[in-house]
């Protein structure tokens, strides 16, 4: 079983993903590197959390991570450059641009949620001060609650008055 150093695996994985993508059987025959290994590189690739495109036909079955480094790749692109770039993937230039308007809608989401989350940030720290007010007001009249019964029971032992547990 031959061990391989880890520059010279990066520098082949390199060549399987964006932005190369080059299909396994052609990287295998190239670097003398049986497709099992390389297969299984691009597993652990995927573990870590790199964009690896999925080799299946159906590109809507990329994950969200290779989908957004095509769009990053593809924008500073011509026409036909993106054109080619797509013939290479096997996508439409429609995708890339279905994944960008994905891209830019997340990111106004994201604007918006940060938004409504400083609002509800707000409102929270507003309820915590009511509600710790209320702990205040109701210790205080625990408290008193509680010195008068000391003071009551203090008062019944002193004039010899018998209390009864109800």
């Amino acid at each position: 079983m031959a061990r391989y150093s880890l520059e010279r695996r990066e520098a082949v994985v390199k060549k399987l993903l964006p932005p190369h993508n080059r299909s396994v059987p052609e990287v295998s025959r190239e670097e003398g590197i049986s497709e099992p290994t390389l297969y299984n590189w691009l597993k652990r690739c995927k573990e870590e959390g790199m964009p690896v495109p999925h080799s299946g036909k159906n590109t809507d079955d990329w994950p969200v991570d290779a989908r957004f480094a095509a769009v990053m790749e593809t924008a500073s692109l011509s026409e036909v450059e993106r054109s080619e770039y797509c013939r290479e993937r096997g996508l439409y230039p429609e995708q890339i641009q279905q994944w960008k308007a994905e891209c830019m809608a997340a990111m106004q989401g994201s604007k918006v949620s940060a938004v409504e989350l400083k609002r509800q940030r707000n409102a929270d720290k507003k309820k915590i001060r009511e509600l710790e007010k209320e702990l205040r007001r109701k210790d205080k009249a625990l408290a008193e609650t509680a010195a008068l019964l000391v003071m009551r029971k203090k008062l019944n032992a002193l004039y010899g008055i018998e209390e009864e547990d109800a």
